[in-house]
């Protein structure tokens, strides 16, 4: 099985990935790495500016130096730097949320994004539409931002932060015909929500851990 570099934007996501991975592929030799400041600075310049990209292009870098042979991204705002260095090493890079938007298309054709920073609007948004066309498919987005619970999150209220995602998901659900939590700080909550309203409610990391498979044999 090939080595996997988990590459995070926030610490919190950090042991989800690890139970999710140890549980699905136990003979798995990966590590992860934290930066913070990639999403702080993209919230701060409002996305993926030429600064960043090339820091993420180096976490990439020195991932394969430590001997990474398949790299994830976890973080759903860095999906347009994704596409950017993709093309400058030889091995895969891979977008948590692929799985989870190809299945959503699939679900329906009015997509609820519910996202709790804005920086993830654009790039979940683009990779929806991408997902749509492979399969032939128009769809309608309709886009929800929960500012409330992304700093609610970030000063540790976790009750304040699932409080907000709810009300969120609830005003969602009447218009669309299935919701998308677009950050994996949201997937903890997929069950519940999904057991509450009337239409499917998708998580990115379980989809995601199981879509790299293919990508792990040796």
């Amino acid at each position: 099985m090939k080595r996997l570099a988990v590459l995070h934007t926030a610490p919190f996501v950090v042991g989800m990935f690890k139970t999710l991975l140890g549980k699905r592929y136990p003979d798995l030799e990966s590590f992860h790495v934290v930066d913070e400041s990639l999403i702080q600075d993209a919230r701060r310049h409002g996305g993926m500016v030429p600064g960043i990209v090339r820091r993420i292009a180096q976490q990439v870098a020195l991932a394969q130096e430590a001997g990474a042979e398949v790299i994830l991204f976890t973080c759903s705002s860095t999906s347009p730097a994704v596409d950017t260095v993709r093309r400058l090493v030889d091995i895969p890079v891979i977008k948590i949320d692929d799985p989870m938007m190809a299945r959503a298309v699939e679900l329906g054709v009015r997509i609820g994004l519910l996202c709790t920073s804005k920086t993830t609007v654009a790039p979940s948004e683009g990779l929806i539409r991408e997902h749509a066309a492979a399969k032939g498919r128009e769809v309608a987005i309709t886009t929800a931002v929960d500012n409330v619970a992304y700093f609610a999150l970030r000063e540790g209220d976790k009750a304040g932060h699932d409080a907000a995602v709810k009300e969120a998901a609830g005003r969602l659900a009447g218009s669309v015909d299935v919701i998308v939590l677009a950050q994996a700080s949201m997937a903890h909550l997929a069950a519940e929500l999904g057991a509450v309203l009337p239409i499917p409610v998708l998580e990115s990391p379980p989809l995601c851990v199981e879509g790299l498979a293919p990508y792990l044999k040796a």
